[in-house]
């Protein structure tokens, strides 16, 4: 089934915000089926609303805007809808209770242009926002569905996870579930492992669907089946999964859905080790990413962030002749260290990263995107230099992310 998503704001226009509902919509919506088949950006013009509302609702079941509903002059979505779907807006007494709640609970003093958000179209169903001030809409106009929802990425993603993504269900897909599984492949190109599995794809045609979903360092690997009950879709897509899996051989990195970090936390508590980073170029991201998850201090310890050569000696133990001899950005540099985070952390591994980001630093030898890294395990040390292209944000993600499945395949070999 195929759905819509129309994001609301001049915000978004002027690149003030970046939309992050769409893909968080698609990604709840999948197992029940769903499609994202057009996301349209537009803003807070009436005429363009309309527009939207107008094309979405022609070719889509289901379409979710985003947007436009708050207490300010030039949030119209509201307006726009009650012209569209007919009847008036009238205040709603559950919505005001709501608000007041929110208010309350945040300690703030409710003012009169939050308190019109309870004004809602008779011609919609209200779903509360557990989230926010602003209700959930759900109109219905033709067999046709157009939900609603506020802008705010913390307050969409709760609704659509919750009561919204469980009223979606009930409406549609009642009669019918969607399974999941997936697996992640690395050390091929996406185009040779298409065509490694092209029998794979051929044995599941007509019962499941095999999609490539490439990230950096590796390719997310999804399968879906639809059946008339969850414990069918969930048989057939563990069946095909065991196929893929065997056909994957040494190709498959890891089992299931995760981040490098994801991963790396995953094979630490299996094997009960801890490990600690020491940043250079990353600047502290790579502990950012692990510390971000929750329980990672079961087997995450600390970090060193060595941005200077200094620290790099003193803190580290990096030695003067191999910082004189070959540059911070070098191969001895970077694996002493990783050893010498392990070392002062009192840790059973380590990843080390040292690099030019850029945009400026670079040289012939070295040129912008050049990152030596190295990861210590109890079985020794091992290190790599990686180009890496694209701007500094990348260059630095993209070296954590790289770092991080050195580590896990060390470990994993292991």
């Amino acid at each position: 089934m195929d759905f819509s998503v129309i994001v609301i704001g001049d915000e978004i226009l002027l690149g003030q915000v970046t939309d992050t509902n769409s893909g968080f919509i698609a990604r709840t919506l999948a197992p029940d089926g769903w499609t994202l088949k057009r996301v349209l950006t537009v803003g807070d013009d009436p005429l363009q609303i309309r527009q939207a509302i107008n094309i979405c609702m022609a070719d889509s079941r289901l379409v979710i805007t985003t947007g436009g509903l708050g207490p300010t002059k030039d949030d119209l979505t509201k307006a726009v809808l009650t012209e569209r779907f007919g009847g008036r807006l009238e205040r709603d007494p559950a919505v005001t209770e709501n608000i007041r709640r929110v208010f309350s609970l945040r300690g703030l003093q409710l003012n009169p242009l939050t308190a019109d958000q309870a004004l809602v179209p008779t011609s919609c169903r209200v779903i509360q926002n557990r989230f926010g001030t602003a209700p959930v809409m759900w109109f219905e106009e033709a067999g046709h569905v157009l939900i609603a929802m506020p802008g705010v990425p913390f307050e969409t993603e709760g609704m659509i996870s919750g009561e919204v993504g469980e009223a979606v269900h009930n409406h549609f897909c009642a009669d019918s579930h969607t399974a999941h599984h997936t697996l992640l492949a690395s050390g091929i190109t996406e185009s040779a492992l298409a065509s490694h599995l092209e029998d794979f794809e051929l044995s599941i045609e007509g019962r499941g669907h095999l999609a490539y979903l490439p990230v950096p360092g590796f390719i997310r690997l999804r399968l879906d089946v639809t059946a008339p009950t969850r414990s069918e879709a969930e048989a057939v897509v563990e069946e095909m999964a065991a196929d893929l899996r065997n056909r994957l051989g040494d190709y498959l990195l890891y089992d299931g859905d995760a981040t490098a970090e994801e991963m790396v936390l995953d094979i630490l508590r299996r094997r009960h080790l801890t490990m600690s980073t020491a940043e250079s170029c990353t600047g502290g991201t790579i502990a950012g990413r692990i510390t971000a998850i929750p329980g990672a201090s079961e087997v995450f310890s600390g970090s060193v962030v060595s941005y200077s050569n200094d620290v790099k000696r003193q803190v580290l133990g990096v030695s003067a002749e191999s910082l004189t001899d070959y540059g911070a950005v070098s191969e001895a540099v970077v694996r002493q260290m990783a050893e010498g985070a392990c070392r002062l952390l009192s840790t059973d591994c380590a990843v080390a990263t040292s690099g030019i980001a850029g945009p400026g630093g670079g040289t012939d030898e070295k040129p912008v995107g050049t990152v030596w890294m190295a990861v210590c395990t109890p079985s020794g040390t091992e290190s790599r230099c990686m180009r890496l292209p694209g701007n500094r944000r990348r260059v630095i993600d993209r070296a954590g992310t790289e770092v991080l499945l050195m580590l896990y395949r060390a470990l994993r070999c292991d």
